[in-house]
């Protein structure tokens, strides 16, 4: 998850935050720890073919192609991608689906509520809630990640509902 606080530079702008599953692998060492596997599978099978035990190479070849079928598939889901931005007028919440397909809803700030539904056993649901209605986000996040980003949000509409104001006649 990466969050943060806008900068000076952005107009309106009081917090944002990229979602994005977390992978233990970059595609480099994705591809390294496949050519091994390969590389591994094609000695077991000819060292299998030499001595004549022909209906282990079938298996073995299954189990390559599941296994890359499975790395694939685990990349793919890496593109998923979700923004959750707050600014004066509206909370913005953009989803980025594994095909690149983007969906988007807004709802006002002024009646949003933060909520971290507990389940036992389970990672709690991070939720937002307004005028009856509910809905979740940061799926891909694990509890202290869900903790960390409703604390962070909570935050910053603490700041914009009760902003600062210096006024130089009540110094």
């Amino acid at each position: 998850m990466d969050a943060q606080t806008a900068s000076a530079g952005s107009k309106n702008l009081i917090f944002e935050a990229v979602i994005k599953p977390h992978r233990s692998l970059s595609y480099r060492a994705m591809f390294m720890v496949m050519g091994g596997m390969i590389a591994v599978s094609l000695l077991m099978t000819s060292e299998m073919a030499h001595l004549g035990a022909w209906p282990v190479i079938g298996f073995n070849i299954a189990d390559m192609l599941l296994a890359v079928c499975l790395f694939w598939l685990n990349m793919r889901a890496a593109r998923e991608r979700e923004t959750i931005s707050l600014s004066d007028e509206l909370l913005a919440v953009t989803r980025t689906d594994v095909h690149g397909r983007r969906t988007s809803f807004s709802v006002a700030p002024d009646w949003l509520n933060v909520v971290l539904e507990e389940r036992p056993g389970t990672v709690p649901k991070l939720l937002f809630s307004s005028r009856g209605k509910s809905f979740e986000v940061a799926r891909a996040l694990g509890e202290a990640q869900k903790r960390e980003l409703a604390e962070a949000l909570s935050r910053a509409m603490h700041r914009w509902r009760n902003p600062l104001f210096d006024n130089p006649q009540l110094r």
